[in-house]
């Protein structure tokens, strides 16, 4: 080999393309030098053909190697076999298909916000929401649990298991007693501070405070908050299990199922629980503060789970201040209803808030718990994976890009108008509410909803990619804060909405009545 080696140094000047060879065959061992590219040329040229033949073939039998071990890999790892392909798999989702997937579980946590619509239409009348209406103030703020507890909860099993985190059962127990445990500290916690945030909300319009008020609406919202975050959670996690089952992306189906039976839920307890508390006050005052000692003093069994799992360690220190901000926008949402609602002027917003403020809440969540999905795919939070747009997203990039998270904000976006014109439709034909459905009533109520929507999206664009620049986990922080906007957004939207039907004598619609 060295012989012909040497008879191939002449120089040519041929202008022929040489081969890419392997990086053995581009070194003499004995010269100790790399080879220049004339020296695999013989005289005729005819050596190129020689060389490539045998580079080829070397070539061949190396990547028929590493097929081999790479198989043999894969078959001795049956643990992780699922890990490799499976992450990409929502990259490649088209725009019908993240349509189909979204389409149905849109429909039934719209179905669900109607019915929690119906209830607080229902039990505004009642003496608890007459003579305590700061009850009003705490329904956007336990209803926008399902947003910070319940909704972050899906995003986070949802990325999870999309990145292979619970496909063997012990990891998946793991997951599931680490969380459980976590969102029941946090809804505890949650809801007392939602509480005091109703009292001093109720407190500086009007200059009262009664302390039988304060314990029943710190009792009614920790037992609310505890009782509902149980339930969904069980629920969410079920759902999980069975998308990935099923071959469903769990980020398309997880969070709207998570507000499908949540708003109903949750106000059908805090109406119930509040209703009987109130009832309860006259006779047995003791009542009240009991039921709130009795929720706080399980906090300390919950930390000790939570904290013992390394999965909910970190969020079980890091994770209040974007639940508590929410909370608190939230209330500030809950302020504006009570003061609309308790107008009789107004009484007829108390059936429309939950609808479009859960299906913004919701869509916005199904969006950022995708890009979260898009986002961790490329990397840990902290990292600029060149997928990630600008701090500060134009509107075009948003909505009219060709990337899959531009497809699913148009998708999302579309369903706004044929998903609420199903929901009020719904609600007339059950006769809920005090509000005729007018052309005019209709034209502003969607404004509003696109509007709000519309919003929601770009934010979440600019939010969940500023929170993974900036070393946060975007499925425990952005989706308390998107949803708790949803909520004042909404509230605020359709308040102004309805006071500017009620000044231009839109008397078809009954506003008021």
């Amino acid at each position: 080999m060295t012989s012909k080696l040497e008879q191939k140094e002449t120089p040519q000047a041929n202008g022929a393309v040489l081969p890419i060879v392997p990086g053995d065959c581009l070194t003499s061992p004995e010269r100790g030098q790399r080879a220049e590219p004339s020296d695999f040329l013989g005289p005729d040229g005819t050596g190129v053909e020689v060389l490539e033949s045998r580079a080829n073939a070397k070539g061949v039998r190396e990547e028929d190697a590493l097929l081999e071990n790479g198989s043999q890999s894969n078959e001795s790892d049956d643990t992780s076999t699922d890990r490799g392909p499976e992450p990409a798999s929502p990259l490649k989702e088209t725009s019908f298909s993240i349509g189909l997937q979204v389409l149905f579980p849109f429909l039934l946590a719209g179905f669900g916000t109607v019915a929690a619509g119906m209830v607080l239409d229902i039990v505004q009348h009642w003496d608890v929401f007459k003579y305590v209406t700061e009850v009003f103030i705490l329904v956007p703020a336990l209803l926008g649990l399902k947003g910070n507890l319940e909704m972050t909860l899906a995003s986070r099993l949802s990325t999870a298991a999309n990145i292979g985190q619970m496909d063997t059962p012990k990891e998946l127990w793991k997951m599931i007693t680490g969380n459980m445990a976590l969102i029941q500290v946090q809804a505890t916690v949650v809801g007392f501070l939602a509480s005091i945030a109703a009292v001093v909300f109720g407190w500086i319009p009007d200059g009262h405070f009664s302390i039988d008020h304060a314990v029943l609406l710190c009792a009614s919202s920790v037992a609310t908050a505890f009782i509902a975050s149980l339930v969904l959670g069980m629920i969410m996690i079920g759902v999980i299990i069975g998308s990935r089952k099923m071959g469903i992306n769990p980020d398309n189906v997880a969070t709207p199922i998570a507000a499908s039976l949540g708003d109903l839920i949750t106000l059908a307890l805090l109406s119930g629980i509040s209703w009987g508390l109130y009832k309860e006050l006259e006779s047995k005052a003791y009542v009240n503060p009991l039921v709130c000692a009795f929720f706080i003093s399980l906090l300390p069994v919950w930390i000790v789970i939570a904290k013992r799992n390394s999965a909910t360690r970190e969020v079980l220190y890091s994770g209040w201040e974007p639940v508590i901000i929410a909370m608190a926008i939230s209330s500030v949402g809950g302020l504006i209803l009570d003061r609309t609602v308790s107008d009789p002027n107004f009484a007829g917003m108390a059936v429309f808030t939950p609808v479009i403020n859960g299906v913004g809440g919701n869509l916005v969540a199904v969006q950022a718990s995708r890009i979260s999905t898009y986002l961790h795919m490329s990397g840990v939070p902290g990292d600029s994976p060149e997928t990630a747009p600008r701090k500060c997203p134009s509107p075009c990039s948003t909505f009219f890009s060709s990337d899959v998270n531009s497809r699913s904000a148009r998708v999302l976006f579309l369903l706004v108008v044929p998903g609420h014109l199903v929901f009020l439709y719904t609600i007339s034909s059950m006769q809920g509410g005090h509000t005729t459905l007018t052309l005019i009533f209709i034209v502003f109520y969607m404004t509003a909803a696109l509007l709000q929507v519309l919003i929601l999206l770009y934010i979440a664009d600019w939010m969940v990619h500023w929170m993974w620049g900036r070393d946060l986990d975007p499925d425990n922080f952005s989706i308390p804060y998107l949803t708790a906007l949803g909520d004042l957004i909404g509230t605020g939207l359709l308040a102004l909405s309805f006071h500017v039907l009620w000044l231009i004598g839109d008397r078809d619609s009954d506003v008021g009545d």
